[in-house]
C-alpha cells in the first residue's frame, strides 16, 4: 500500500468514525480538561485550516453551477439564512436561556452552510452540485450575513460591533476558501496529481480539526455543560430539527425534484459550527462556545441518520422525480 493509498484509507477511516472520534474526544475533555484546553487559540487557525480544504474542493464548473441555477440556489441559501437565525432566536426566548449560551445558539444559527452537508447531500442521494452551491454561496456571503444577524438579534449582549466580525469571518473563512479555490486552479493546470492528493489529505485533516475544537470547547466547559447543559441541549437538539425539518418542506413548497428537496434539508439544517465556535471564543466566552461545539457532535449523528433513511427511501422508489436542469 503506498502513502497516497494510506491517506485515503486513513480519511475513510476518519469520516467513518467521526461521530465517535467527537464522543470519545468529548468524554475525556470532560474527564480531563487540561489535555484540550491548550487547543483554545488554534481554534481560528484551525478553522481557516477547514476553510481551506473547503477551497481546494472547489473548482470553476461548481461557480457556473450557479448561473445555470439561480432559483434553487437562492431559495436554498435565503431559507438557511431566515430559518435558522430566527429560530435561534426564538428558541433562546423560550427556553430561558443564560446570555453566553444564547449568543452561542444565535452564532449557530447565523452561521453559514457546512461542508457536512455536502457529504451527507452525496450520501443521501441528493443533488451535491446543489448542495456545494449553496455552501459556497452562503460561505462567501459570511463576512455579511452573519454579522448582520447577530449584531440584530443578540446587539443588546454585544461588546463587539459588525465591522469586528466582518474583518474576523474574511479571514478564517473568505480568504481561506479563495486561496483554497485558486490553489486548485493553478494545482489542476500544473500538478493535478497533488491536487488529487490534497484532496486526499484533507477530509483527515478537517476531521481531526473539528474533533480537536470540539474537545477543546467542552474542557473549558466543564462546569456550564455540568450546570446549563440540558438547557442547551435542548436548544441544540431543537434547532437542528427546525432547520432539517423547514428545509425538506421549503424544498417541497417549492416544487423542487426529490434529491433537490433532500440537499435543501441538508444546506438548512446543518451549519458551520466550527465558524460560530471560533467566533465565540474569539469575541464572547468558552461558555457561548458551548452550543456550537454540542451542535457539531449532534448533526453529526443527525445528518448520517438522515442520509440513510433518504438514501433508502430513493432506492424504493427508484429516486423520485426526476431532476430539472
Amino acid at each position: 500500500m503506498n502513502a497516497r493509498s494510506t491517506l485515503e484509507r486513513l480519511s475513510e477511516l476518519a469520516n467513518t468514525y467521526f461521530v465517535g472520534l467527537v464522543l470519545l474526544a468529548s468524554a475525556a475533555a470532560l474527564a480531563q480538561p487540561d489535555l484540550f484546553t491548550w487547543i483554545a487559540p488554534y481554534i481560528s487557525p484551525l478553522l481557516g485550516l477547514i476553510m481551506l480544504g473547503m477551497g481546494l474542493t472547489l473548482q470553476p464548473a461548481d461557480f457556473r453551477r450557479l448561473a445555470e441555477r439561480p432559483r434553487d440556489v437562492a431559495i436554498g441559501a435565503l431559507a438557511q439564512w431566515l430559518v435558522m437565525p430566527t429560530a435561534a432566536y426564538a428558541l433562546t426566548v423560550v427556553l430561558s436561556l443564560p446570555p453566553e449560551l444564547a449568543v452561542g445558539v444565535i452564532l449557530v444559527g447565523a452561521a453559514p452552510g457546512g461542508t457536512a452537508s455536502n457529504v451527507m447531500a452525496y450520501l443521501g442521494k441528493g443533488d451535491v452540485a446543489l448542495s456545494v452551491a449553496i455552501t459556497t454561496v452562503t460561505t462567501l456571503a459570511a463576512p455579511l450575513v452573519m454579522p448582520a444577524w447577530v449584531v440584530a438579534l443578540a446587539g443588546e449582549q454585544l461588546q463587539v460591533g459588525f465591522v469586528d466580525l466582518f474583518l474576523n469571518i474574511v479571514q478564517i473563512v473568505f480568504i481561506p476558501v479563495v486561496l483554497g479555490f485558486a490553489l486548485r486552479v493553478v494545482l489542476d493546470r500544473n500538478a493535478p496529481e497533488v491536487a488529487e492528493v490534497g484532496l486526499d489529505v484533507f477530509p483527515l485533516v478537517s476531521v481531526l480539526s473539528i474533533v480537536a475544537i470540539v474537545a477543546a470547547v467542552v474542557g473549558l466547559n466543564v462546569d456550564t455543560i455540568l450546570g446549563a447543559g440540558a438547557a442547551a441541549i435542548g436548544a441544540v437538539v431543537l434547532h437542528n430539527a427546525i432547520g432539517l425539518g423547514t428545509g425538506y418542506g421549503t424544498g417541497r413548497l417549492a416544487g423542487m425534484s426529490a434529491d433537490r428537496v433532500r440537499t435543501t434539508t441538508f444546506e438548512v439544517g446543518l451549519q458551520n459550527s466550527g465558524l460560530a465556535a471560533a467566533l465565540a471564543l474569539s469575541f464572547f466566552s468558552p461558555a457561548a462556545a458551548l452550543p456550537p461545539a454540542l451542535f457539531s457532535v449532534w448533526h453529526n449523528i443527525t445528518g448520517p441518520l438522515l442520509a440513510s433513511y433518504f438514501a433508502r427511501t430513493a432506492s424504493d422508489s427508484a429516486g423520485g422525480a426526476p431532476a430539472d436542469d
